[in-house]
């Protein structure tokens, strides 16, 4: 029998079609699609210099992001019920893997943050989104029952999860993390009195880091020096020299040259790809697409009074939002290099699926459930 798209239809994907955000469904899609048409652009290069198939990159990028789209489709379609299990699992299950890449994953440039299981994957992708999600299901618990610990849980949750990724280490993902968790709390109603205690110990934390770890003392002070007037990291000198050369329009597809400079222009610095092949205004609708995953996802947990999607869509968009301008700022010079992924665009398997469950999430926390379910379940 062929599917009716009608709003009238209990289909399950017609109810999907019609009660799901369309505008975040695009803004995901045409990130993706960006990815695509950057990796054709930067992949190559990379691939020629270490001696691989010129299309190696394009061909597994192009794999991954129908992996990431199907994710993000199928996470999409979940009721709140489901959103919630899956979560509490895949948090469960990252945790094993992350502290399984601690003591026997694979060393790649001083960290340990991925595990070979016949193909490499950095599991500390999937334990951000899914972290999200079970905090903001702890406090919704302790909101409807008084007795329950759901910070107190949700403390001891945060500190496994923020050690694990200091130890990797992974400054930059730790950093997200715990100002995410942060604003959950926030927007979960503590007592200033304790927001402000918990935001003295994590100011004082990362003081101690910058103190203690050369690591983050370079990356902090070669981003104040090009700031304020001193000599930029080559790569970010490279990356700043690719807007410069792309202006408005860009000067070409394949016609480029960061990318033949910079070692990581497929994954961390694709956004200076896509500057100087496409342009300022191709930049600007990346940004826009970001923009409007972050500012409609808020908007709309606006109009709700369950705390459970609130918390989960505001920290999930924040932390999207969070991740693509640390990307961005660390190409302009606005922010240290981290390492950072842009979201739904760069290459990698983990960070596209990762940041995939992320948005499949947020599209289904945001769908006007007309059939699908009644929001205030617990599941």
């Amino acid at each position: 029998m062929p599917l009716s798209f009608s709003r009238s239809s209990k289909n399950m994907i017609a109810n999907w079609w019609w009660t799901v955000d369309k505008w975040l469904l695009a803004s995901a899609i045409f990130l993706l699609g960006c990815g695509l048409v950057l990796s054709l652009s930067a992949s190559p290069a990379v691939a020629r210099k270490i001696d691989v198939a010129t299309y190696h990159f394009v061909y597994r990028h192009a794999f991954y992001a129908c992996l990431a789209g199907g994710v993000m489709l199928f996470f999409s379609m979940l009721s709140l019920k489901w959103i919630r299990r899956l979560a509490i699992l895949g948090y469960v299950g990252a945790v094993f893997l992350v502290l399984t890449a601690l003591l026997f994953g694979v060393e790649i440039k001083g960290a340990r943050r991925w595990v070979d299981i016949g193909f490499q994957i950095q599991p500390s992708e999937f334990l951000k989104p899914t972290f999200i999600v079970v905090t903001a299901w702890l406090f919704e618990m302790r909101r409807r029952y008084k007795n329950f610990p759901g910070i107190c849980i949700s403390t001891a949750l945060f500190g496994i999860t923020a050690l694990m990724l200091f130890k990797q280490p992974d400054y930059g993902m730790t950093a997200v993390v715990a100002v995410i968790w942060f604003a959950q709390l926030f927007l979960a109603g503590l007592p200033m009195k304790r927001l402000m205690i918990i935001a003295g110990f994590l100011a004082i934390v990362f003081a101690l880091a910058y103190l203690a770890l050369p690591h983050v003392q370079i990356r902090v002070e070669q981003m104040l020096a090009g700031m304020f007037g001193g000599e930029p990291s080559y790569q970010v000198k490279r990356s700043l020299e690719a807007f410069k050369n792309g202006g408005l329009f860009g000067v070409g597809v394949g016609e480029g040259v960061v990318k033949w400079h910079i070692p990581d222009a497929h994954t961390d610095f694709i956004f200076p790809v896509a500057a100087e092949e496409y342009g300022m205004l191709f930049c600007l609708l990346i940004i826009a697409a970001n923009g409007v995953i972050v500012v409609r996802s808020m908007w709309l947990s606006g109009k709700e009074d369950n705390m459970f999607i609130v918390l989960s869509v505001c920290g999930l968009a924040a932390s999207f939002g969070l991740q693509a301008f640390v990307n961005m700022a660390s190409t302009l010079q606005l922010g240290p290099t981290k390492g950072m992924a842009l979201p739904l665009v760069s290459y990698g398997g983990s960070s596209l699926v990762g940041a995939a469950i992320g948005v499949g999430m947020l599209l289904a926390l945001t769908r006007k459930n007309v059939h699908a379910e009644n929001k205030d379940d617990e599941g």
